[in-house]
């Protein structure tokens, strides 16, 4: 158990990247899209992916739970736990990339006047509950952090999109838990 302890504490600290090292100075482009204005944005898009990244969180918990009450401990059993920690790791931190990269930094805006700020206010707090939550779906299996994540992501859905969008949205995980 001291070696699984150790060597997850060793992958907390690597990077995960699906950029190739030479790209390493484009790495924020690649996987956030453009930071300029180019207008080719695709929100709802984002929110299937954090749903998507919610659904492997979720499953790299139920598959580190049965490995570790598995009574037979063996080499191939520790390499499939570490790398289902190591995944549960890399889909949370995407969310939290995503909300900062993307959502915070070009997608939420500021109010131009005090009509908007309640609206912004509600957005800024999603975030934030999505942030959070992906940081303890890092710190624990506890499933209530997924369905925490997935019903901020619908709270902050129903503060931005248009009807239709949440249409769209809600046929693809409002049903889910």
């Amino acid at each position: 158990m001291k070696i699984l302890l150790s060597l997850t504490a060793l992958f907390a600290f690597l990077p995960f990247t699906t950029t190739p090292p030479s790209a390493a100075s484009n790495t924020n482009a690649t996987l956030f899209h453009c930071q300029v204005p180019c207008g080719i944005y695709g929100d709802k898009m984002r929110i299937d992916m954090l749903m998507e990244d919610c659904a492997t969180i979720e499953k790299a918990m139920t598959s580190i739970q049965t490995r570790q009450e598995d009574d037979v401990p063996s080499g191939a059993n520790t390499n499939q736990l570490v790398r289902w920690i190591m995944n549960k790791e890399e889909h949370a931190q995407n969310i939290q990339d995503t909300v900062a990269a993307y959502w915070l930094a070009q997608r939420v805006k500021a109010p131009k006047d005090a009509s908007g700020t309640d609206k912004y206010h509600a957005q800024l707090a999603s975030m934030h509950r999505i942030t959070v939550a992906a940081m303890k779906c890092k710190q624990t299996t506890d499933k209530a952090h997924v369905d925490a994540l997935r019903k901020a992501a619908l709270e902050f859905s129903g503060t931005y999109f248009s009807a239709e969008d949440l249409e769209h949205i809600n046929s693809h995980h409002g049903s889910h838990k």
